[in-house]
């Protein structure tokens, strides 16, 4: 079925969400072995005693069930409507390594000089992508 390189791209996310999962709990429980935290730190997500390295890791992560969301919904919306041509997955391909960096960014550095142009250059293949669902259920899918 044509359209369905779409996915590629929605691996990638789905993956980079995984991945986060991985080093949130590697730094959780790295925090812990090193007696920079307690368990009972780790109750409430954003409680602001948990230590930086792992509570960045751990905002990250509530930012791939955010934007991210979105993106899955445009793209099994394209596919539907056999709109997931070569503009549409190249968009797609450009919303899923903006998050990648996006996220590289927030869980190392974290700095905003690098993290916030990533994310509104997801932004921007998000709209195109939802720009394209809109063209072509206005030309009559």
């Amino acid at each position: 079925m044509q359209g369905e390189a779409i996915f590629w791209p929605v691996l990638v996310q789905a993956g980079l969400k995984y991945g986060i999962y991985a080093l949130g709990s590697r730094r959780r429980m790295a925090s812990l072995a090193a007696g920079e935290a307690k368990a009972g730190q780790f109750k409430i997500p954003g409680g602001g005693d948990e230590p930086e390295r792992s509570a960045t890791v751990m905002r990250n992560l509530i930012n791939q069930f955010e934007l991210p969301v979105l993106f899955y919904v445009c793209c099994v919306t394209l596919f539907v409507l056999n709109s997931a041509g070569v503009a549409a997955v190249l968009l797609a391909w450009g919303f899923a390594l903006s998050r990648l960096f996006h996220a590289y960014v927030h869980v190392t550095s974290n700095r905003l000089k690098f993290r916030r142009p990533a994310f509104i250059a997801g932004c921007f293949f998000l709209g195109a992508m939802w720009a394209l669902v809109a063209w072509r259920l206005a030309a009559g899918a």
